[in-house]
């Protein structure tokens, strides 16, 4: 990778940590781990780490006498998330094929990147390898599209302004928010028998603007698609009115969201 390509990656990333975290991702974490049944001494494995803000809340649960380790593919996600903590062991690789020994982990996590492998029924089987014998799986994805209605209409606004490909990026995150497909996907992946929870939030933006341009100028770029300059002002601009019934009474954005998490033992006959 050149160097203006990780700076560029690095740079979305930083604005992934610096809006999206607080505004979606934070209030997810300690659900997670918690299924995951995390606790001190724990060698600890989350995949699809992105920023860093799961593996961070492991790192405080299992302490000085336990490990944490974070996988991503995207470099400029493990750039930000070392700086952020530099204690914890970040490696860059696909979810398909973890650098790790079989048996390795007390817990593995993973909170909205199951969507996004490339070969889910591999990462699953990966995640299976790499936990120890009774070891927890803890894996967190989007409910549907429908469950997060601002987003919804924003997908509609972009499709109409931008085209399919931008929407369909959009829609991306939601890919698995079917619980009875993503319970056979994980039990039949994994050999596990999955738990589905799915668990309520909501969604905390500054403005519509710091909303939308989160995702026009943060999220797209990630998915390789670059929007010109003025199709994202016009789309901003539209978004102040397609969205208005998001505004709090403070001027701020809030709707709900839900999301699914899977969760299993790796039985000791495995």
């Amino acid at each position: 990778m050149s160097d203006s390509a990780l700076h560029a990656q690095t740079a979305a990333a930083q604005a992934y940590e610096e809006l999206f975290v607080p505004a979606l991702f934070s209030q997810w974490t300690g659900r997670v781990a918690g299924i995951a049944r995390i606790t001190t001494g724990e060698h600890v494995l989350d995949v699809a780490c992105g920023t860093g803000v799961l593996a961070r809340d492991a790192a405080s649960r299992v302490g000085p006498s336990g490990s944490v380790a974070g996988v991503d593919a995207n470099a400029g996600m493990l750039a930000v998330a070392a700086a952020l903590a530099p204690g914890i062991a970040w490696r860059q690789c696909g979810a398909e094929a973890l650098p790790y020994p079989d048996g390795s982990f007390d817990a593995v996590v993973s909170q909205f990147g199951l969507m996004f492998f490339h070969d889910r029924r591999k990462a699953l089987h990966e995640v299976q390898r790499v936990l120890k014998s009774g070891g927890r799986l803890a894996v967190a994805v989007w409910g549907p599209l429908e469950s997060a209605p601002a987003y919804a209409d924003e997908v509609k606004l972009v499709e109409r302004l931008a085209g399919k490909a931008a929407a369909d990026a959009l829609r991306a995150p939601f890919a698995l928010g079917d619980s009875r497909e993503l319970a056979q996907l994980v039990s039949d992946a994994s050999g596990m028998t999955a738990t589905i929870t799915t668990e309520r939030g909501t969604a905390r933006f500054p403005s519509i603007r710091a909303m939308v341009e989160a995702e026009l100028r943060g999220w797209l770029p990630l998915m390789d698609i670059v929007l010109p300059e003025d199709l994202i002002e016009r789309i901003l601009a539209e978004a102040e009115r397609a969205l208005r019934s998001y505004v709090t009474g403070a001027g701020t954005v809030a709707f709900p969201v839900s999301a699914h998490i899977a969760s299993g033992s790796k039985s000791t006959a495995v």
